[in-house]
């Protein structure tokens, strides 16, 4: 797949805002860098109008520049290859691509090949689900991944000993991608598909990842009380700081309670329990 490629000129602390702000178009990934970030848009898709008039109406509000450039597909996994760097979440785990050494000192190693899947560790939101996940009540559980991407969420869920875990993505990179990763991980019990939450086949659940973003939480938070069983947990991402009380009343009014925040950089990640 094509794609194109929106390099973008902000202060380092903007880039943060800018990409939850950009996630609700259809930009398919971001990735940061020392001058801003840079957002990528599958080509064909019938949103690129849509996705320059929101940069156009988001530099009103925010100093930065922008600039397009076409990006053909057959140069993705170069791209990736140059810019994927392992991560390490404590002594908990760390992930890498399969082109990069074993890394010592850590209780679970993950092979993540991204892609264009969004979700390898580098951002503070997945940086801190896997670190929760570490304390969780995984092992024996039926779990969702809601907006799976590299399946990196699920992958770690099913290490830790899940007994099942079901993951959709709207993007068809994303869930061939988990399956994938998955595969590569040696993990048998990963059910992806492509879709929204119309194309879950089980639950309730025991528990639920939604790393998202916080216009897909906030409008999909009911039907999440539907799939997480009483007593279940629920662990969302991808909000900012400025959107906490946001998040957390619709939270409430949908029949969850908050056990515990972690915050990183200018983002949160909130667990909750199904009352």
């Amino acid at each position: 797949m094509n794609y194109y490629k929106y390099t973008i000129f902000c202060e380092e602390n903007l880039s943060e805002i800018l990409i939850a702000l950009l996630s609700e178009a259809s930009f398919d990934t971001f990735e940061e860098n020392g001058n801003g970030l840079c957002a990528y848009l599958p080509v064909g898709i019938d949103e690129e109008t849509v996705a320059e008039e929101l940069l156009e109406e988001l530099q009103n509000q925010f100093d930065f520049t922008w600039e397009k450039e076409l990006i053909e597909g057959q140069n993705w996994n170069v791209l990736w290859e140059s810019n994927f760097h392992p991560v390490v979440v404590d002594k908990f785990c760390a992930i890498r691509a399969d082109f990069h050494d074993p890394i010592q000192g850590v209780e679970h190693e993950l092979i993540i090949n991204p892609k264009m899947a969004f979700g390898t560790g580098h951002h503070e939101t997945t940086w801190m689900c896997l670190h929760a996940l570490a304390s969780l009540p995984v092992a024996e559980k039926d779990l969702f991944d809601y907006g799976c991407g590299t399946g990196i969420l699920a992958i770690m869920a099913s290490k830790l000993g899940a007994a099942s875990v079901e993951a959709i993505d709207i993007e068809e990179e994303s869930y061939l991608n988990t399956l994938e990763n998955a595969r590569i991980n040696g993990v048998e019990n990963i059910t992806a598909r492509k879709g929204t939450l119309e194309v879950v086949e089980n639950g309730p659940f025991d528990g639920i990842l939604a790393n998202i973003n916080r216009h897909i939480i906030l409008e999909s938070l009911p039907q999440l009380a539907t799939l997480c069983r009483p007593g279940g947990w629920l662990l969302v991402s991808g909000i900012l700081i400025q959107d906490e009380s946001i998040v957390l009343q619709a939270a409430e009014a949908a029949g969850f309670q908050r056990v515990a925040m972690e915050t990183r950089g200018n983002w949160i990640c909130m667990h909750l329990v199904r009352i």
